[in-house]
């Protein structure tokens, strides 16, 4: 007998299952007569079912019958006198066009909360619900006077934000952050979609205000972690750096954020702040880590930003790094640059090899065994010795199987095969990367099958494909000058082949490398010309608007550019990029 009620119980759930899918369906298909029908069943099963309620009073205003939706209310207020009923009632006399009983159920509504301030959710829930954004704003403020524990501030701020008050939006966005600081992430977020990277737009300059009025009337570092959030929205890294600092100084437990703030300013390029923030770093740096990283990355940047002349000043810093901190294994990546900038700059490929060879003496786990062999298997590429670079590159595979750092040594691999000119054993590697689990290997290595693939056919001694993997070496030994000069050979002798439209674009590419933007521009336009229909298209779109931004200031062509991508190439891995770049320059805020 118990079996058979359990059986009976657990069929009867699943028929009311059907019976709200069947409802549903109907309703969301706008077929509401048979929506209210399957309803008011469901209704009759579940009288306290708010969700059956308000469908059935839904269903009858779709279907015009608005009497019909008052008696059934009137009844439910007979039965319990639920205060969003009154807000029911007051909208369908709304949608009947009596704005004057309309307004007495909703001040009805709003007077519950005096005999119960907890009666602001469903009123205002319910207010929200049929956009009456004023009177459920009217709700909220009302039941926080009536109960000071209450904060809808939030909720206050999005409604605000739907009508467009975006200055009372920020208030309460700010009010409430101010007792909830836990929650400045989300806030950040929210208030994200109202700004632009233009610090001049209205809404960036209303909200920059607002937060140093805060400050002003109550010193917190919650204002300067948002005035700094603010300033990074607005790629302002030189004040964000204050914010920064004034945070550090407060609470000077961690560098983390100064050492994030740096990381942004570097990955923008914006080179001079990031030095700034690094030279900040090593002043204040207490733990080994950050010190030698901050090291590194100043390092790096002013290589970058050298002449030949300034590289014995180069060398001298890193090898005093290496007097006052030592060569062990904390100090790795300081001596993996280090070698790099011997081997690729000053061209002293010796002394680099022997360096390493030293550094792998060091007790060295196996992946920084690995990044000091992937250096040399560089440098033996750099000196054209291949074979004994693709041993290197060998080891790192076989020690480190499935690793991003071996899919990285076997994307070496091919490369190396490549700049042999052993185009078969290249791409038969290069087809296994396609699927490697680092995205950026991955693109890496269809890029360059791709280069092979679609040009090995036009001749079977491959001359103009050899001449391009000379030219790609040449780049990568910083020959720049001579990599352009064999790419010219290559666009005046093999003028109707396939490989034209790659040598214009890494000719172009080198172009950029050596600051000779109107050339550069030559060549991206020269592909979108000629070559519309080619693979290149959506990079040389890609690469040109970036010129125009970046270097030629021209943003209204860089602006077409951005949205060809978009419209034209949703397959494009510069998609996502182009739209929201595209959207900046329109002055559009950007999530």
């Amino acid at each position: 007998m118990r079996f058979v009620l359990v059986l009976f119980m657990l069929v009867s759930v699943q028929v009311f299952s059907q019976d709200d899918l069947f409802a549903k369906e109907y309703f969301d298909n706008g077929d509401f007569e048979k929506a209210l029908y399957e309803y008011k069943k469901l209704y009759a099963q579940s009288p306290s079912n708010i969700n059956y309620i308000n469908q059935i009073v839904t269903s009858y205003q779709q279907l015009e019958r608005y009497d019909d939706a008052e008696q059934f209310l009137n009844q439910l207020l007979e039965r319990v006198k639920y205060p969003a009923f009154y807000v029911e009632l007051g909208y369908n006399y709304q949608l009947k066009g009596d704005l004057e009983n309309a307004n007495a159920y909703y001040n009805k509504a709003l007077s519950s909360l005096d005999q119960n301030a907890n009666n602001v959710f469903p009123v205002s829930r319910s207010f929200q619900n049929h956009s009456l954004l004023n009177e459920a704003l009217a709700t909220y403020e009302k039941g926080m006077a009536l109960k000071p524990d209450f904060n809808f501030k939030l909720q206050m701020a999005q409604i605000y934000g739907e009508q467009g008050n975006v200055e009372k939006m920020f208030v309460s966005y700010m009010d409430f952050v101010a007792e909830n600081p836990i929650t400045v992430g989300n806030i950040k977020r929210a208030i994200s979609d109202f700004i632009t990277e233009d610090s001049s737009n209205e809404n960036n300059v209303l909200l920059r205000k607002i937060i140093l009025r805060k400050l002003q009337e109550q010193p917190d570092i919650l204002w300067n972690d948002l005035l700094s959030w603010l300033f990074i929205q607005q790629k302002d890294y030189n004040k964000a750096f204050i914010q920064e600092k004034a945070i550090f100084n407060r609470q000077p437990e961690s560098l983390d954020r100064i050492e994030e703030l740096a990381d942004i300013a570097m990955s923008e390029n914006e080179n001079q702040v990031a030095k700034e923030i690094l030279t900040y770093l090593i002043q204040k740096a207490q733990d080994l880590d950050t010190l030698l990283n901050a090291h590194y990355h100043l390092l790096q940047l002013k290589t970058k930003e050298s002449q030949k002349d300034n590289y014995q000043n180069i060398k001298n810093e890193y090898e005093a790094l290496f007097k006052e901190y030592g060569t062990f294994s904390q100090t790795l990546q300081l001596q993996i640059a280090y070698a790099h900038f011997l081997a690729f700059y000053l061209n002293d490929t010796k002394s680099a090899t022997t360096f390493l060879e030293k550094a792998l003496e060091l007790p060295l786990n196996d992946t920084q065994k690995a990044q000091v062999k992937l250096e040399l298997g560089d440098i033996f590429v750099l000196r054209e010795e291949f074979n004994t670079a693709l041993i290197y590159y060998t080891q790192i595979q076989r020690s480190l199987k499935n690793s991003t750092i071996s899919q990285e040594a076997r994307f070496r691999v091919a490369k190396a095969s490549y700049y042999k000119g052993d185009f078969d054993w290249a791409e038969s590697q290069l087809k296994i990367l396609k699927a490697s689990t680092s995205q950026l290997i991955a693109n890496d290595a269809l890029g360059l099958k791709l280069i092979i693939s679609d040009n090995k056919y036009d001749d079977s001694l491959h001359v103009a494909l050899k001449l391009y993997a000379k030219a790609d070496l040449l780049a990568f030994q910083n020959k720049d000058d001579e990599a352009i000069q064999l790419l010219d050979t290559i666009l005046q002798e093999h003028k109707t082949e396939n490989i034209i439209p790659q040598a214009l674009f890494k000719q172009a590419q080198l172009f950029e490398h050596k600051k000779e933007y109107q050339k550069a521009e030559s060549n991206y336009q020269a592909i979108l010309t000629n070559y519309r229909d080619g693979i290149l298209v959506d990079d040389a779109s890609y690469a040109l608007a970036e010129l125009y931004v970046n270097h030629l200031s021209q943003p209204e062509k860089a602006k077409a550019l951005y949205e060809d991508i978009f419209l034209n190439h949703a397959d494009s891995i510069y998609f996502i990029d182009a739209r929201k770049k595209f959207r900046a320059l329109r002055g559009d805020a950007i999530n």
